[in-house]
């Protein structure tokens, strides 16, 4: 492995797929980029976001077309990857790429993934008959429940809820995600019980709500009848490990993301 090779955080998912979350290490971009983004629409260097990309290609054996990043809006639409969508212009595939926050695929060999830095990333697969799905969840997507309506939509293709599996990669920690009170009624009134959130003590000796993001979005599997056995958090605050993944709260909006993905085999 050389310098520039990305150093991949890999998820405990069931062995016909491969699940993970890039980590800041490898890489050529530098600074609140360095080393290893992917994100082409963060700020950072466009050559530098070709070479990383390249190299996390080479590493997951897959041509450039097939590691796809939709452009997220914080909102809840979810795309499906067919193998017509290959044989589309390019121009065309961007434009059904944009504004979606979850991608899912039947198609071996493509790897659908979402980009974060503190919001939640939820990878799935399904058992039955196999297929994967990222979801970018963030305080906004999750009071929209996106994840309940992307594994809503693998369920009403056949999927049974015994058959998913889910991870929650790395992400903000309750104790990290202060609110404001906007927030929190947010959530509130989207029917998340109140122990999503608590109050805790902030900088200024205020206390101040906190929120929940892992709870809320295993929550919305578990309504739908997933095993919670099923279901990992890998229990990594981006805030609190922001040396190992990029974190906005930490770092600032300009900073790289991290690329979670998943594919089958």
């Amino acid at each position: 492995m050389n310098s520039n090779d990305p150093l991949l955080l890999f998820h405990p998912l069931p062995d016909a797929c491969v699940a993970f979350s890039t980590t800041r290490r490898g890489g050529v971009s530098k600074g609140n980029y360095g080393g290893f983004n992917i994100s082409s629409t963060c700020g950072d260097d466009p050559l530098h976001v070709l070479q990383n990309r390249a190299a996390l290609c080479v590493k997951l054996g897959v041509s450039p077309e097939r590691l796809l990043l939709p452009q997220q809006t914080h909102e809840d639409k979810c795309l499906r990857i067919d193998a017509g969508f290959f044989s589309l212009p390019p121009e065309r595939r961007r434009e059904l790429l944009q504004g979606v926050d979850a991608l899912y695929t039947a198609e071996p060999g493509v790897c659908v993934g979402v980009s974060t830095a503190d919001c939640v990333p939820l990878l799935l697969y399904t058992s039955d008959s196999p297929c994967v799905a990222a979801v970018h969840a963030g305080w906004r997507g999750t009071v929209m429940r996106i994840t309940e309506k992307v594994a809503g939509t693998l369920i009403r293709e056949g999927h049974s809820p015994g058959s998913l599996w889910g991870v929650i990669g790395p992400s903000i920690s309750q104790a990290a995600f202060e609110v404001g009170d906007e927030v929190y009624g947010a959530f509130m009134r989207a029917g998340f019980p109140a122990d999503i959130a608590r109050r805790m003590p902030g900088a200024d000796g205020l206390e101040h709500w906190h929120i929940d993001l892992w709870k809320a979005n295993v929550l919305q599997l578990e309504r739908l009848g997933v095993p919670l056995e099923q279901i990992h958090c890998s229990g990594i605050c981006t805030y609190q490990h922001s040396d190992h993944f990029f974190s906005a709260r930490r770092l600032g909006k300009d900073c790289g993301r991290i690329y979670n993905g998943i594919m089958l085999r």
